[in-house]
This record gives structure tokens, C-alpha cells and sequence, in this order.
């Protein structure tokens, strides 16, 4: 129910979590220990029924994510408070291998570590489209994409990024 506070123990869970509008917080023991691997089947974790800022990700790694738009992650029309994430080796077939961001105003990234994602279209670390993201203290590192914004692309949007580290990705 919203308000509800999941907290999960240090391991490696294979699954694909869908917040389905839950305003809620899921919180992992370690963000080194505690990882949510998508087994390459679809984003790993999606936001896409309004949640809100009170519904929070925080302490996972997050990996092994392969869709269309957010290997990792992927938010639409919502706006969660991602936080304190390790999100590695996932790929966005079109958009955004670690996170794709559309329509959404006002998510919050924060205090993550966003490193070997990479997506054929755009973003190899983040793609936003027609949102407003704040990104706070990330490091945005050794992302590809073959064919623009290796680390991050954004389109109709104005994110605010905030000792924010891009470094090392590349692109076509």
C-alpha cells in the first residue's frame, strides 16, 4: 500500500519490478550487495503510472536489463526519488541504456553510479525525453551508444544536474 516501506537483504534477485503506481519505498541492505538482476528481460525497474516522490528506489545494483527505451530504468509520467544506485551493463535497444526518462517532471536521481550501459539510438546512460530530471552528486562513466550521447542525451527537456561527473562514454 502506498506509504509501505519494503526493505530487502543483501543478494542477487532475478526479476523485473513494476512500482504499478504504488507509492512506496524499496530499499536494499547494500547497493554492492543487493542487486536486481533483469536477466535480460525487459527494464529491470519501471515507473510508469504516476508515482510520485514518495515512492523511492534506493540501496540496489541494478544490472542485466536489455528493452526497447530503460534497460535499468525506465519512468514515465512519473516522478520517483532514485537513489543511492549502482546501475550497471544494461542496453536500450532505442533509448537510454541505464535509465530513460519521458514525460516526467521532476524524478530525482541521486548519489548513483551509472557505468556500461549502452543503447543503439541514444543515451547510452540516460535519454530523456520531454521531462524536467534533477540528477544530484551521479557519476555518469563508460557509457556507448552507436549513435548519440554515450553518457546522456536529452530532447524537449531541462534537466538540472548537480555535481554531476560525465566522463569516459562514447558514441558514433
Amino acid at each position: 500500500s502506498d506509504g509501505d516501506i519494503v526493505l530487502v537483504s543483501a543478494g542477487t534477485y532475478v526479476e523485473n519490478i513494476n512500482f504499478n503506481g504504488k507509492n512506496i519505498a524499496v530499499i536494499g541492505e547494500d547497493r554492492e550487495t543487493t542487486i536486481i538482476d533483469g536477466n535480460q528481460n525487459g527494464s529491470v525497474v519501471t515507473f510508469e503510472s504516476g508515482e510520485d516522490s514518495t515512492t523511492v528506489l534506493s540501496g540496489f545494483t541494478i544490472a542485466n536489463g536489455n528493452s526497447v527505451s530503460g534497460g535499468g530504468i525506465s519512468c514515465t509520467y512519473s516522478a520517483p526519488t532514485i537513489d543511492n544506485l549502482i546501475i550497471v551493463n544494461n542496453h536500450g535497444n532505442n533509448n537510454g541504456g541505464a535509465i530513460f526518462i519521458n514525460h516526467s517532471v521532476n524524478p530525482l536521481i541521486s548519489n548513483c553510479f551509472i557505468s556500461g550501459n549502452s543503447s543503439n539510438e541514444g543515451g547510452g546512460g540516460l535519454s530523456i525525453f520531454n521531462s524536467s530530471p534533477n540528477i544530484v552528486n551521479t557519476e555518469i562513466r563508460n557509457n556507448q551508444s552507436s549513435s548519440d550521447g554515450g553518457g546522456i542525451r536529452w530532447f524537449a527537456s531541462t534537466p538540472t544536474l548537480t555535481n554531476v561527473v560525465i566522463a569516459g562514454n562514447s558514441s558514433n
